[in-house]
């Protein structure tokens, strides 16, 4: 597959503060990456240098081999949707789509065309002459993709497009997305903060941190994998608890040793160990590897999440059983449910639930959204 952008030990500070952090990254033709990461970790600092944007104050952007750092936005073969998405209000969805073909001073027959062929893509054609003011949120991101698109660009770029849209607009837009990218074989660059979008869209996920790249992986590696407790707390929830490596394929925490399947960790080396709350089964006490109470039990729709006190740690257990608060109950986990990751600055962070709430998760979102102007 061909390398078409390369970051190479990229830098850049705002105000004295470092935003990127020596970032390096390879993006490859007809891929679908997403740069993930909560507020102010780097990631839409990092869209827009590849934009043109932003320059980084070291280091280098290379599109096709060659270095771009002071090549201007117009000039590079890429086009951005950001989150707000720039309509011209006085223009029909056809003319908004049709706008850089003019520019261009193209045929009128082969504006038309190119113009129609995009608006069938974007499954639109029954809306060309509509108002850009009359559509629904879902329908004007579908424009804005369009007449980005419409100049075939190498790289297209995608600021949080989605973060206005309710849920279940969201989702379809998630799947809309994706085959978009997959027709026109066009490189997708996607900023987001939501893990459930990033693993849904991707072929591959950059997980950023502090300016830094955690972990670079497809979602499938990145969910099972994870390369600390940072990654393996952001991408979906996760028991996160000190262990100690006891030798290949043995690992003690939580009071007891387990049989696991990691390898190439030193002999009684402290580690972090990651097991996901639907890999926990709830069994009988005297066939639990664990035992602990239910603090708490909150239904989702298709599992419960369920919160069991172990020794004071409070763990999360995704389950279709049904147990009540109080109920004492154990706990059996599987060798290839436990996953083993080295220590790190991220370590003792995250993964103990006993401040969880959904109301609470809720609440931070609403009270601190992502913007365009994030970092």
């Amino acid at each position: 597959m061909q390398k078409i952008i390369e970051l190479k030990n990229v830098s850049k500070s705002f105000d004295g503060e470092k935003v990127l952090d020596n970032i390096n990254l390879h993006i490859y033709d007809n891929e679908f990456l997403t740069l993930l990461g909560p507020s102010g970790c780097g990631k839409t600092t990092t869209l827009r240098m590849i934009g043109g944007f932003v320059q980084p104050d070291a280091g280098d952007v290379v599109f096709l081999g060659e270095r771009i750092n002071d090549v201007p936005p117009y000039k590079r073969n890429v086009n951005t949707v950001f989150q707000r998405y720039a309509l011209f209000p006085h223009l029909n969805v056809f003319e908004n789509v049709a706008f850089p073909l003019r520019e261009q001073k193209l045929p009128k027959d082969e504006i038309n065309a190119k113009v129609n062929e995009m608006l069938e893509l974007v499954k639109l054609p029954h809306l060309a002459k509509r108002r850009v003011n009359e559509l629904s949120g879902g329908q004007q991101q579908r424009v804005a993709i369009a007449r980005a698109l419409i100049s075939h660009p190498r790289v297209l770029l995608l600021d949080e497009p989605l973060g206005a849209l309710d849920l279940k607009l969201r989702k379809d837009m998630q799947q809309e997305l994706k085959k978009i990218q997959k027709a026109t074989g066009i490189t997708f660059i996607f900023v987001t903060h939501d893990q459930e979008e990033a693993l849904t869209m991707s072929d591959t996920i950059v997980v950023m941190s502090d300016g830094k790249i955690q972990q670079i992986g497809s979602p499938i590696d990145v969910y099972n994998e994870p390369k600390n407790a940072f990654v393996a707390d952001f991408i979906g929830e996760s028991n996160i608890l000190d262990g100690i490596f006891i030798e290949d394929r043995k690992v003690r925490f939580s009071g007891h040793t387990f049989e696991c399947v990691d390898t190439g960790f030193e002999q009684n080396e402290p580690v972090d160990v990651v097991v996901r709350p639907e890999d926990v089964d709830i069994v009988p006490l005297e066939k639990g590897h664990l035992h602990g109470v239910v603090t708490s039990v909150t239904f989702m729709g298709v599992h419960y999440e369920i919160i069991v006190d172990i020794g004071g740690f409070k763990w999360m257990i995704q389950s279709t059983d049904f147990v009540d608060v109080d109920e004492h109950i154990g706990l059996f986990i599987e060798p290839d449910a436990i996953h083993i990751m080295k220590k790190s600055e991220y370590s003792g962070l995250y993964g103990d639930y006993s401040s969880f709430s959904n109301e609470l998760d809720e609440l931070e979102e609403v009270m601190d959204p992502e913007s365009e102007d994030d970092n």
